[in-house]
């Protein structure tokens, strides 16, 4: 008798975005996971002035899920500490030391938060938003194909403005606040041009795989 199909594994990671562009051109994407199958952890996501696309990961396993997801030009690992807070989110990663000024919650997020978490995170309501978040916000998408044959789905939960930012890079100014223009190019979409903290819930859906491959993966990660 033949063996049972091999499925499909969802992995879910529960925590924040914030995306910010500066006056030098970088563009960063900070991912902030107090709930993942590995434990609380942070990422940054750097989009250099010449396009150059960067990674800064706290271990290895993380470096290589986030890349094996994402596509950059170069993987650094590093420790990464985020420190939230209402006032300010303080993030050390490297050769980045970043302070992000948080504002009010927008239209947006009053609408983000009127749904409710278990409507939210079901991969059949990010096919619903694709669409309107395509319209409304040029370049997010909510669901897509990432790399290695996975599927990865964006739960929306809450959305606030970004009203300034403190950022250095090697102790280089990187200058005053700016749009995420252009948009990033790590993954299927990007975040929200105007920078901005959001509330997510992050599926993703790797492929099937033979029974010993999926044992390989979990005694990497």
């Amino acid at each position: 008798m033949r063996g049972a199909a091999p499925r499909s594994r969802r992995l879910r990671f529960d925590g924040w975005i914030a995306g910010v562009g500066t006056a030098s051109g970088t563009r960063l994407v900070v991912g902030h996971w107090p709930g993942s199958p590995w434990g609380a952890f942070a990422d940054v996501m750097v989009e250099h002035p010449d396009g150059h696309r960067e990674l800064l990961a706290p271990t290895p396993r993380v470096a290589d899920f986030v890349a094996a997801t994402y596509t950059f030009d170069a993987v650094t690992h590093c420790p990464v500490t985020v420190v939230p807070s209402v006032a300010a989110w303080r993030v050390t990663a490297g050769p980045l030391r970043l302070t992000i000024t948080p504002g009010r919650r927008d239209a947006l997020g009053r609408v983000l938060r009127a749904v409710p978490r278990r409507v939210a995170v079901e991969p059949a309501w990010a096919a619903v938003c694709d669409l309107p978040a395509r319209l409304l916000m040029p370049g997010v998408r909510t669901r897509g194909s990432a790399g290695g044959g996975r599927r990865e789905w964006y739960a929306a939960l809450d959305h606030h403005l970004i009203t300034a930012v403190d950022a250095t890079w090697d102790g280089t100014d990187l200058g005053a606040l700016r749009a995420v223009d252009p948009p990033v190019r790590f993954g299927f979409g990007s975040v929200p041009r105007g920078p901005s903290l959001t509330r997510v819930v992050s599926t993703v859906e790797l492929p099937p795989a033979h029974p010993a491959s999926t044992q390989n993966l979990n005694r990497s990660t």
